[in-house]
């Protein structure tokens, strides 16, 4: 009978400090747990919104991106349309497919650069990667509208889009304005989603990071 008891005693013993051992590891998991995600915040307090540094240097990427996308596009086109003997009559004749398939390849070539810019300025920065993206689009927005405006100011002399010799479209007069609002707010549109995803993909790098030194 003693040894049953003692023996019991011993069963509630371990049991009890097997309980206490767990209540203190939970106990010690909670406190770091709740350590990391008071330094997490004090960290996104210090260091996260809008990275004015990271957004320009995105949209410079953005920018350059652009000009050798169009480049490599533009060669492209000659080349095919020299191989195809597509003259500038045929051009004509075909003006709404030409238009369509130049407003397409114009969007593509925005967008990945859109997605580049906003991937590096959300990559420089640790936190909010959608929202730099997001400023990458609108230096990019503020940049034309500005250009656009000095433009319609100062006319000619200091409107760097008749400065500068761009190939024409060939689209017809009657409907390149009904065209250019479709162009526009596709652009518009499709440049932002682009840089907002980009942004976020850019985050993931340091995401990923943080998930594997916790």
């Amino acid at each position: 009978m003693d040894t049953s008891v003692d023996q019991n005693r011993e069963l509630r013993e371990r049991t009890e400090e097997r309980d206490v051992a767990r209540r203190e590891l939970e106990e010690l998991r909670h406190r770091k747990e709740t350590e990391q995600d008071q330094s997490e915040s004090l960290r996104r307090e210090e260091y996260g919104g809008f990275n004015w540094g990271a957004a320009i240097f995105g949209w410079l990427v953005a920018i350059a991106l652009t000009v050798l996308l169009a480049s490599i596009a533009g060669a492209i086109a000659a080349a095919v349309g020299e191989e195809l003997n597509f003259t500038q009559s045929d051009a004509q004749r075909e003006a709404g497919e030409v238009g369509i398939a130049t407003g397409i390849g114009l969007l593509v070539v925005l967008m990945i650069a859109y997605f580049a810019g906003g991937y590096v300025a959300g990559r420089m920065s640790r936190y909010d990667g959608g929202r730099q993206g997001l400023g990458v689009w609108l230096i990019g927005l503020v940049v034309s509208a500005i250009a656009v405006v000095v433009g319609v100011i100062f006319d000619q002399q200091y409107n760097i889009f008749s400065r500068v010799d761009l190939p024409t479209i060939p689209i017809p007069t009657d409907t390149l304005s009904t065209a250019g609002l479709i162009a526009l707010g596709a652009v518009v549109v499709g440049t932002l989603l682009a840089a907002f995803v980009g942004g976020k993909m850019g985050q993931r790098y340091h995401t990923k990071i943080d998930r594997i030194t916790a």
